[in-house]
């Protein structure tokens, strides 16, 4: 078995662990599922904590506007007087006007939270600190858990334009920025042409080990390939993967 070591600069991500067997494409595949995979769960968190404190999200044509303004204009929030959270609301007003401020109860915040908190444990980079490797099954669990939380607080579902459900349904929008002070700016997942750099990183480290196997010398370690270094100057994203035989 090897053991991977996945970072972001200088920051450890998680640890992915897959037999010395496995086929680079892969490879490649696997971390970079799981890679993305944690960014869904943290994006999905961050919105789940603002739907605790501030309601659904608002209509995108009303998202900004006074109320005022929304008289004048007419408009209806119509998916706001369906999704109705389970026992009903509490007014907390969105002062960046992005969600319609019926927040759920102190109960249903409760479940909201503490599931946000758990999720957020299962792909945490503490993981790393305690070797404990992440799969894409843990990534699942973690998003399986707060769909779940989500549709006890809103037996309704949510808006087909709330950022949680379209995160759910994988039809979220990743090409926006950070919208006032919501939710942070979303990183970026990894693109076909830097899996493609991280699978050759991978084929190149993989032939000087063979080297130093059949060799038996280290004049290989000099090598810019065997390099830890190396991946910084090739690949944006994903950085730093270290092998280590268990």
């Amino acid at each position: 078995m090897v053991l991977l070591h996945v970072k972001r600069g200088d920051e450890s991500q998680f640890l992915l662990e897959a037999p010395g067997s496995t086929e680079l494409e892969e490879l490649t595949v696997r971390v970079a599922r799981v890679y993305n995979g944690r960014l869904k769960v943290q994006r999905v968190c961050s919105e789940m904590e603002e739907l605790a404190k501030h309601g659904i999200f608002l209509p995108p044509n009303m998202q900004g506007l006074t109320d005022e303004q929304i008289e004048e204009l007419k408009l209806r929030d119509e998916w706001g007087e369906r999704c109705v959270p389970s026992g009903g609301a509490v007014f907390k007003k969105d002062d960046i006007g992005r969600r319609n401020g019926q927040a759920p109860n102190e109960k249903m915040k409760q479940v909201l939270k503490k599931t946000v908190e758990e999720a957020k444990a299962i792909i945490s980079k503490k993981q790393v600190e305690a070797n404990v490797c992440v799969t894409m099954e843990m990534v699942q669990d973690a998003l399986d858990q707060l769909r779940g939380a989500v549709m006890i607080v809103y037996p309704m579902g949510l808006p087909p334009y709330d950022p949680i459900r379209m995160e759910f349904e994988d039809k979220e929008d990743l090409s926006g920025t950070q919208r006032g002070q919501g939710a942070p700016a979303r990183e970026p997942v990894i693109s076909s042409e830097e899996q493609k750099q991280l699978m050759l990183h991978f084929h190149r480290r993989q032939e000087e080990l063979k080297k130093l196997e059949e060799n038996a010398d280290d004049s290989c370690l000099n090598s810019p390939w065997a390099d830890n270094t190396a991946l910084k100057r090739h690949f944006h994203g994903v950085k730093d993967i270290k092998w280590r035989p268990r």
